[in-house]
């Protein structure tokens, strides 16, 4: 069965979705689903905070074959520990690895963009990325490389892998050291041209060693769910690169 390996709902302060909804639409796109609430450790906004225990407690009812419980971590070096209590404490079938904020900063906030020229903009956010995930070595997959790109504010916010290819690489380098898969989020899969724009990259992870991919909408909201997963696979086969969800922080191969 293939899975969509992103998923928000009431639990992650951005999303109001209901879980039930998201199995409904799931079940008629006949497709497996992992939830996977935001965990954003030193947060500005306490009230954003994520209430482990209780997540998990409302939604083991529902984990299934189909429906599976998971968290996306945001990475920041300075919560390192108390994220690694989270994940060893609890049992997740599924952890992202995903950065959110850049020097304190969320990546969506003009502030991050002011005064910074976008390749001083971009090489920070990577360089933020690279020495997290030498550390985050708990994490399934690496998620959204270019979340960047969704909220950067210059005229032309795509990643050119040849414009930041000794950031990625390293980068890349340190997934495959620590067997870790890379989400492809199919959120800005709009055109061809953005998928132009990505297939560099998976294809250098492949070249460095990399094999399994994840699959994630990136969904806040029920008409999100599956969205461009077939656009995603596509990309997936056109690197080589096997498609995986992971359950009991195993993988397992997707359709």
């Amino acid at each position: 069965m293939l899975f969509d390996t992103h998923i928000h709902t009431r639990y992650s302060d951005d999303s109001e979705m209901a879980i039930e909804t998201a199995m409904s639409r799931a079940a008629e796109l006949e497709l497996g689903i992992t939830i996977t609430e935001h965990v954003d450790l030193a947060h500005p906004e306490p009230d954003v905070a994520l209430d482990v225990e209780q997540y998990l407690q409302d939604y083991t009812k529902y984990r299934s074959d189909k429906v599976l419980l998971g968290i996306e971590v945001g990475m920041r070096t300075e919560c390192l520990e108390d994220n690694r209590d989270i994940i060893n404490k609890y049992r997740f079938d599924y952890v992202i690895g995903s950065i959110h904020f850049v020097d304190n900063i969320e990546i969506y906030q003009e502030q991050f963009y002011r005064c910074r020229t976008k390749a001083d903009a971009y090489s920070r956010y990577f360089e933020t990325m690279l020495d997290c995930l030498k550390v985050y070595d708990f994490v399934d997959s690496l998620g959204h490389i270019d979340y960047i790109a969704r909220y950067a504010r210059f005229e032309d916010p795509e990643i050119y892998y040849h414009e930041f290819s000794d950031w990625i690489d390293e980068i890349l380098k340190i997934a495959v050291h620590n067997g870790q898969a890379m989400e492809i989020n199919t959120r800005r899969l709009i055109s061809p041209e953005v998928v132009a724009r990505l297939l560099p990259i998976y294809k250098r992870f492949y070249e460095l060693g990399g094999r399994m991919v994840t699959l994630g909408s990136d969904a806040h909201k029920p008409e999100n769910i599956g969205n461009r997963l077939d656009v995603a696979q596509a990309m997936a086969e056109a690197c080589k690169l096997k498609v995986v969800y992971f359950k009991q922080r195993k993988p397992e191969w997707g359709r």
